[in-house]
C-alpha cells in the first residue's frame, strides 16, 4: 500500500461507517461511503452475532461498535502510529488467533497488524466469527489496495511470518510449544481489580458496577475482584451495584448466578448477594459469573506489592489516586488504542518482525 496514510484514512472510513450504529439509536446516515451495500448487511450481522451467542446482547455489540467508531478517527490513529517506527519493514504475514469472549475481542490486534502494513491470517473463535469478516469487506471496498492483505480460515494455521494468540493459560501452553519457532504475542488470562478506601462517592461506585457487569464481566478488563480495607462496610458498594439490577432478567446470567449460588451454599462458603450478584471472600481473581471476589488488605504499601508480584495475572487496576496507571472508575472498557492488552506493544511488536 501506498503508505500509512492511506491505512489510517481506511480506518477512519470504517469508524464512520460504524458511527451509525450505537447504543442509542441506529440510524443511516447520508454521505457514509458504500452504505448502499453495507447498510442493512451490518444490521443482519449483528441480529446473527446476538442469535449465535446469547452472551452477545444488543446493547452490548453496540456498546464494542461505539467505542470502535469514536477510537478510528484519523487523529486518534495518526497519534498512536506516530509513537512506533512503522513501515520501514517488509510486508509480512501474521496469523491471529482470536478469542471470543466478548464482541470484536480481536480487533485491536486486525487493526495494528493492518496499519503497521503486514497481511493478516485470521482465525477466530466459533462465539465470534460474524462481524469481523464484513467489516474486512467494507475495508477493502474503502481502500482496494487492502484486497489480499486480508485471510481468514479455520484450517489449521500455516507459512506465516508471526502470530499473537489469545487464550486461556491451558491453550497458551500449547500456543507457546507450536509456535516457538515464530515471533509471537502469546496472551494468557488475566483478570482486572478495583482497589477501594471505603471513601468512594455513589457516582464511583454506580460507576464501577460499569466495570464489574459490562459484558456480563467476561472481559479481561472486567472487574473480578476488589481490595477493600479491614471493616469495610459493604452497603455503599451495593447500593453502587444496584443500577445493574435488571441484570438478572437475561436467561443466562439467571442460570449462571443460580448454580454458583447453589454451588457456594453446598460447600457452606461465606457469601454476601443481593438477588442479582454475590461477594465472597477469595484469594484467586478470576471469579465466576455473577460474582466479585474480594480481599481484605491492612496497608497500602504492602498491598502496591502484592499487586505487583501479581501483575502477570492482572490487566486493569481500578483506583483513585492509589497506584501509577489506574484507570478511573467506570473508564475499563473505554481502552485508547495505546493501551495494549498484558502491556505488550503491539505495534512494536510488528515494528520488529
Amino acid at each position: 500500500m501506498d503508505s500509512i496514510k492511506s491505512r489510517i484514512n481506511a480506518f477512519h472510513k470504517l469508524g464512520e461507517f460504524l458511527s451509525q450504529f450505537s447504543q442509542e439509536k441506529i440510524e443511516r446516515k447520508e454521505h457514509i461511503e458504500h452504505n448502499e451495500f453495507f447498510f442493512d448487511g451490518f444490521k443482519h450481522q449483528l441480529k446473527i452475532a446476538k442469535e449465535n451467542n446469547s452472551w452477545f446482547t444488543k446493547e452490548n455489540l453496540l456498546f464494542s461498535i461505539e467505542n470502535w467508531s469514536k477510537a478510528l478517527i484519523s487523529d486518534n490513529l495518526t497519534q498512536w502510529v506516530n509513537k512506533e517506527n512503522l513501515g520501514k519493514n517488509d510486508s509480512k504475514l501474521v496469523a491471529i488467533i482470536m478469542a471470543g469472549n466478548i464482541p470484536l475481542v480481536g480487533f485491536h490486534d486486525f487493526l495494528s497488524v493492518l496499519i503497521s502494513g503486514h497481511s493478516v491470517l485470521v482465525k477466530q473463535s466459533s462465539n465470534d466469527k460474524h462481524l469481523l469478516p464484513f467489516l474486512a469487506k467494507y475495508l477493502e471496498y474503502v481502500e482496494p489496495e487492502l484486497k489480499g492483505k486480508i485471510t481468514f480460515t479455520e484450517e489449521k494455521l500455516t507459512d506465516f511470518d508471526a502470530v499473537i494468540a489469545t487464550g486461556s493459560n491451558n491453550t497458551a501452553r500449547y500456543f507457546e510449544y507450536y509456535f516457538k519457532g515464530k515471533p509471537s504475542i502469546i496472551r494468557k488470562n488475566r483478570n482486572s481489580v478495583a482497589v477501594l478506601s471505603g471513601n468512594e462517592s455513589e457516582k464511583q461506585m454506580q460507576n464501577l458496577s460499569e466495570d464489574i457487569f459490562r459484558y456480563f464481566g467476561l472481559g479481561c478488563r472486567s472487574v473480578s475482584k476488589i481490595f477493600i480495607p479491614k471493616n469495610y462496610n459493604f452497603d455503599a458498594f451495593f447500593n453502587g451495584m444496584y443500577q445493574q439490577h435488571e441484570i438478572i432478567n437475561n436467561t443466562k446470567y439467571a442460570n449462571n448466578y443460580d448454580y454458583n449460588k447453589a454451588v457456594y451454599l453446598m460447600s457452606e462458603f461465606n457469601i454476601l448477594e443481593n438477588g442479582f450478584l454475590m461477594v465472597k471472600e477469595d484469594k484467586s481473581y478470576a471469579s465466576p459469573i455473577s460474582s466479585v471476589f474480594y480481599e481484605y488488605y491492612e496497608n497500602t504499601d504492602d498491598l502496591k506489592i502484592k499487586l505487583w508480584e501479581d501483575r502477570d495475572q492482572i490487566q486493569c487496576i481500578v483506583a483513585s489516586d492509589f497506584i501509577e496507571n489506574e484507570i478511573a472508575f467506570g473508564q475499563t472498557q473505554h481502552p485508547k488504542l495505546y493501551d495494549y492488552a498484558d502491556g505488550v506493544n503491539t505495534l512494536e511488536f510488528l515494528s520488529k518482525i
